[in-house]
């Protein structure tokens, strides 16, 4: 099993960072590789067992649901489905913190997954740095912050 774990810190208010990211269909406003995105069944963005398909920027198609939401916790967890991409048994983490020293947030961003034999290394560093790092720039840029 492969585990990538990332963090940083946003230079902005955990509520404001918190309100971009609890909305479940909302990355395709932020995150560069994600192109569109609906709930299907037209299910509200934070209830349990929704479902998101989206698709990236070439063209392939995404499902995943939402597994858990904290609104207290500022949390939530989501687990893949459907992608072209062989990460198996995918379930993420995603927890924001106040950092109070300045007004910032502390994001923490986890996952776990299989992968085929061979690919681990591969996969790791594309969920790491194609996901997770770009999704992190990708929410400093929609927040007008700088990198």
């Amino acid at each position: 099993m492969v585990k990538v774990v990332k963090s940083t810190v946003i230079a902005a208010p955990v509520e404001t960072v918190w309100q971009v990211l609890r909305d479940f269909n909302g990355h395709d406003r932020w995150h560069p590789v994600v192109a569109d995105s609906v709930i299907e069944r037209g299910w509200p963005v934070d209830r349990i067992g929704c479902v998101r398909r989206f698709h990236l920027a070439d063209g392939s198609e995404l499902r995943e649901t939402l597994l858990a939401l904290s609104d207290a916790d500022m949390a939530f967890t989501y687990c893949l489905n459907d992608t072209p991409v062989p990460l198996l048994n995918y379930v993420a983490h995603v927890r924001l913190a106040p950092v109070t020293d300045g007004d910032m947030t502390f994001w923490h961003w986890e996952s776990r997954f299989d992968t085929p034999p061979g690919r681990e290394a591969e996969l790791r560093h594309l969920v790491a740095e194609n996901v997770y790092q770009a999704g992190f720039a990708a929410i400093r840029a929609h927040l007008g912050l700088q990198s």
